[in-house]
């Protein structure tokens, strides 16, 4: 591969995951948030904007090796697991924010949180770095995931 193809391939992943950050983003913290009770142990709204830059960083990245060490045709379905994930991701915001809906985006999450898992897993069997560039956001979503379940409990 050369040196033109491995930078256009980075672009190309840069893009396709930032077009999912993009998405996501479109349904921001709004005032029914801001009025639901949470626990003393959620971050700060500040907090989610960075983490999520450098976790849509990552993936960006562990993409891309995966892409550069085996092309298309050589890694199919964990490309397809891969982009799978990145549209539960953006569905999570919209079923949470947009639709308010934490109980449907709690149940979702958890399917998000298995394609990760899943992601992880087959990437990891391809470039090893790949995979362990995907755990700091299975972890973030661990974490969401009870963040979620909290809300969802709290707010009924």
């Amino acid at each position: 591969m050369s040196t033109q193809q491995s930078v256009l391939g980075a672009i190309v992943a840069i893009v396709i995951t930032f077009g999912a950050a993009y998405v996501g983003s479109q349904f921001p913290v709004d005032e029914w948030y801001a009025t639901l009770s949470k626990p003393s142990w959620n971050p700060p709204n500040w907090l989610f904007g960075p983490v999520w830059s450098l976790l849509y960083l990552l993936m960006a990245i562990s993409v891309w090796l995966v892409w550069r060490d085996k092309g298309i045709s050589g890694a199919i379905i964990p490309l397809i697991i891969f982009l799978l994930q990145l549209i539960l991701n953006a569905a999570w915001s919209w079923l949470f924010f947009g639709l308010h809906e934490p109980s449907w985006a709690f149940a979702e999450i958890i399917v998000l949180w298995l394609a990760i898992l899943a992601n992880i897993i087959l990437f990891w069997r391809i470039n090893t770095i790949s995979g362990v560039l995907l755990v700091p956001y299975l972890a973030w979503v661990t974490f969401a995931t009870f963040l979620n379940y909290t809300l969802w409990r709290l707010n009924i």
